[in-house]
């Protein structure tokens, strides 16, 4: 399984808490990529409920991730 930026966008308006099915759902309703579809798949545990994409790609980077000053813009 690997994600990238691009993949887990895909995942940002998920209806979380959800559950792998409900990801796997939504993922065909907005016609996310294969590789999205591929990596929900590979996901462990079906009766697991997920809070946020950080559950399931733990290295997803947040905002203090990048070094930028937005009081300037």
């Amino acid at each position: 399984m690997y994600w990238t930026l691009e993949l887990a966008s895909y995942l940002e308006d998920a209806p979380w808490p959800a559950s792998k099915e409900d990801l796997v759902d939504f993922s065909i309703r907005i016609g996310a990529p294969r590789e999205v579809l591929e990596n929900l798949q590979e996901l462990e545990d079906d009766d697991e409920i997920y809070e946020t994409i950080e559950d399931i790609w733990p290295d997803y980077p947040t905002k203090e991730d990048f070094f930028f000053n937005e009081d300037e813009y």
